[in-house]
């Protein structure tokens, strides 16, 4: 044991080599327990709005992307320099989620690194910013901001927030040390610099002046008014620099945040009111719900720090919890805080470290009710530091009075990191694609309606790749997930949208109607219901209302590329080929692997014989997509009058062997064989056709020719 006079412990300075050992060593291991992520696939959860399906993105950086990055409220948000970020990406990796994933997983390692000389220089304490660096980095928490490719905001934000807050402690020290005029107000432009990069990445860190309050007072130690009595908690960095710091005035405290205020006003005024526009705001909670929420939200997030089990892509909000419950949760909180203040002589970095966690989740704690989540691992990856700070610190104070400290320590955070790191691996787990992501989060959660209807949607979009009763049966399957989200929420309005398109696919286009005008009654500028009802009026002969949906998209979003080429169909049904190529066109330039859309510039070209530019579109098709039945016996069918029958004949074999149940292909196939003079091979194709068509009177005509019948 230590001697009762022995309270204060010395932080001699690491080995020189340790210095930078140390961040190399958190980078690697960061990025060796997170190397899993970069195998997993892109999910159908925001993904497709930031990358996937994103036509501005996958443009790469033009001018009039990056124009568009700086102008749009896309995705509920404005955040030009994750849009820039993800152009980049795609212009480097393309469609392979794995160089979206490294990317992510980077960003994780540089701002665990960052965090670590961060702390070491505002505190002095080398091992204990190691320890709160690894903690950051490995924590299970950490995984849905690395591993989902849509939160590249959240480690870019991050990373331009921890250099502003670098700078801002070098400008505070160059005061402290009396340096020269140039060099604090370099220090201090830069911090406000890297602050605003932070707040065009995601406005998480509009907290930043609050958090900086918390940092004059511990560890820069800038008020006079507190005479901190440091026990082993204390920074005790080269105690000599620490008693150069001048200690400041308030009023010049608030002035020098003034332009961080400025900042803040003007992305939060952008945020708001993009989110607003995209839904994202949420009135259908009141404050008292709201507030409720909230208090029960920071318990749980302790809870998920020391018991990170059950973690959830989404947490559905209850609309309501027990009264006892947020009882309970008002007074715990409050309790913490009346202990925090309580020890702010004595140990400031309590109250810094909780008021760091209690603060800095203001913005995601559901006061202002963004998205429909109560809460998400997402929101942790800069608050939780906080708690790990006032969890470091207590446990180095508790320590203090045993012999075997340093092994303990050393034990202990061997335990609680490896541990972290087992956890974190099988989470990563979970994110291998939205079959596995969102069956995990049926699992471990309850009535999570947005779960079961990405679990149709993945499922629906695997059914393409089939063809015959294997795709209907899979196309059913993705239709009971539907249903069982809209048990759950009658009005979501996303499943009823799904729900109408999976009818669509089974052919059940004027069953699907209903969905579409129940998705639009709910939300009437979905656009993708716009759409999906179109094309069910087109199916089932009401063009010109299915036009008018088109043209509401396209009013709204002239470059959607699934409004010009659904609104190009329709008006070639009606007949008005010119006006349809022009939209046909424009989604395939727009687009040029939409194979939708060439395969209709395709019909097009046709339908205007012109069969040459036909079959260049259907090749095109084919190249994306080797299993599209479709444009098999669509390209065949040109081929055949170019007066290539043989190459003919092997697409329509093609067509047939993906779908067998097609009875045009059979027809059309035996027609060229008839022409080729293989009459005998044409039977069997006939009588397929008729078989799946009884109705079919040209095939009953062709066979009745070929058997000698009336």
């Amino acid at each position: 044991m230590k001697r009762a006079g022995e309270k204060h412990l010395t932080n001699p300075e690491p080995a020189p080599h340790l210095v930078w050992l140390a961040p190399v060593l958190l980078a690697l291991v960061t990025l060796l327990v997170f190397w899993r992520a970069t195998t997993n696939e892109f999910v159908n959860y925001d993904d497709p709005d930031y990358v996937t399906k994103n036509t501005w993105v996958q443009k790469g950086l033009t001018i009039d992307s990056v124009k568009w990055a700086f102008t749009t409220g896309h995705a509920s948000n404005w955040h030009p320099l994750t849009w820039l970020s993800h152009m980049l990406d795609w212009q480097l990796f393309g469609e392979n989620p794995k160089g979206h994933h490294l990317t992510n997983l980077l960003f994780h390692a540089f701002n665990v690194v960052l965090l670590f000389f961060v702390l070491r220089k505002m505190t002095g304490f080398f091992w204990r910013a190691a320890f709160i660096a690894a903690l950051f980095a490995l924590h299970p928490l950490r995984v849905e901001s690395v591993a989902w490719i849509s939160e590249r905001k959240d480690v870019l934000s991050t990373f331009f927030g921890f250099i502003s807050i670098w700078f801002y402690a070098s400008y505070v020290q160059a005061r402290g040390a009396m340096r020269s005029v140039r060099e604090n107000v370099t220090a201090y432009i830069l911090a406000l610099f890297f602050f605003a990069l932070s707040l065009m990445s995601k406005p998480m860190l509009v907290t930043l002046p609050f958090l900086l309050f918390l940092l004059d007072m511990w560890p820069l130690k800038r008020f006079s008014v507190f005479s901190f009595q440091y026990s082993v908690g204390g920074a005790s960095r080269s105690q000599s620099e620490h008693r150069t710091l001048k200690t400041e005035h308030w009023p010049r405290l608030l002035l020098e945040k003034v332009p961080y205020f400025a900042l803040i006003v003007a992305s939060s005024v952008i945020t708001f009111l993009v989110q607003k526009k995209g839904g994202a705001v949420s009135g259908a909670l009141d404050l008292d719900a709201r507030v409720a929420n909230a208090l029960i939200s920071y318990c749980r997030y302790l809870h998920k720090l020391f018991w990170p089990e059950k973690l959830s892509v989404l947490y559905p909000h209850p609309g309501s919890w027990p009264t006892g419950m947020v009882i309970a949760a008002a007074l715990l909180l409050a309790a913490i805080s009346a202990l925090a203040i309580r020890q702010l002589r004595r140990r400031p970095w309590f109250f810094v470290g909780w008021f760091w966690f209690i603060g800095t989740a203001v913005p995601v704690i559901g006061i202002v009710q963004v998205g429909i989540q109560s809460m998400a691992d997402r929101y942790t990856y800069i608050p939780m530091i906080g708690v790990y700070i006032v969890l470091t610190w207590t446990v180095c104070e508790f320590t203090a009075k045993f012999d075997a400290r340093k092994q303990i320590l050393i034990a202990g955070s061997a335990v609680v990191l490896v541990a972290c790191s087992l956890l974190t691996v099988r989470q990563i787990g979970v994110w291998q694609n939205s079959m596995t992501l969102f069956e995990h989060a049926v699992a471990v959660t309850d009535k999570n309606y947005l779960a079961y209807n990405n679990l149709g949607f993945f499922i629906s979009e695997k059914s393409r790749s089939l063809s015959g009763e294997a795709r209907l049966r899979k196309v059913d399957e993705a239709i009971d997930k539907y249903r069982r989200s809209i048990e759950i929420k009658p009005n979501y309005e996303e499943a009823l949208n799904n729900l109408g398109h999976a009818l669509a696919e089974k052919g059940l286009h004027a069953e699907a109607v209903p969905y579409y005008r129940h998705a639009l009654k709910i939300k009437p500028d979905l656009i993708q219901a716009h759409n999906n009802l179109g094309n069910a009026l087109s199916e089932i002969g009401q063009i010109d209302e299915a036009i008018q949906h088109f043209h509401f998209v396209l009013k709204r979003e002239p470059e959607n590329v699934d409004a010009h080429n659904n609104l190009g169909v329709a008006l070639a049904m009606k007949g008005q080929i010119e006006k349809a190529m022009e939209h046909l066109q424009k989604a395939v330039e727009l687009n040029p692997k939409n194979v939708s859309a060439r395969s209709n510039l395709g019909n097009a070209f046709a339908m205007q014989r012109k069969l040459d530019r036909a079959a260049e579109q259907y090749r095109a098709v084919l190249k994306e997509n080797t299993r599209d039945a479709r444009t098999h016996n669509n390209l065949a069918n040109v081929l055949g009058e170019l007066g290539q029958p043989d190459e003919a004949i092997t697409h329509y074999r093609k067509a047939l062997e993906l779908e067998p149940i097609n009875p045009e292909a059979n027809f059309n196939l035996a027609l060229t064989l008839i022409r080729q003079g293989k009459r005998d091979e044409a039977v069997p194709h006939l009588k397929e056709a008729l078989r799946l068509r009884p109705n079919y009177p040209e095939a009953q005509r062709q066979l009745n020719l070929l058997l000698g019948q009336n």
